[in-house]
């Protein structure tokens, strides 16, 4: 009974389980997270992450190196 309180109220709000786990899965039915294929999934999403910072940090960069470039360019009193 408790369950099915915790489960309907879940699914009222919208809520979402990866189900990461092991006794998620095994309850659902579904193939365990277990051996090399879930550490290989976890290092794809890590490594994604940080790719994703990296690009971000080298945009920062070319912004700020493009605005010090554009005010080199400007004659002295231009910008006032």
């Amino acid at each position: 009974q408790e369950t099915t309180r915790v489960l309907t109220e879940a699914a009222v709000q919208g809520k979402v389980d990866p189900l990461e786990g092991l006794k998620e899965n095994i309850i659902v039915g579904r193939l365990i997270p277990a051996g090399t294929g879930g550490m290989i999934g976890r290092i794809r999403q890590v490594a994604g992450h940080r790719d994703e910072l990296i690009l971000e940090e080298r945009k920062r960069e070319a912004v700020a190196d493009g605005a010090a470039a554009v005010g080199e360019l400007m004659p002295e009193g231009a910008a006032e």
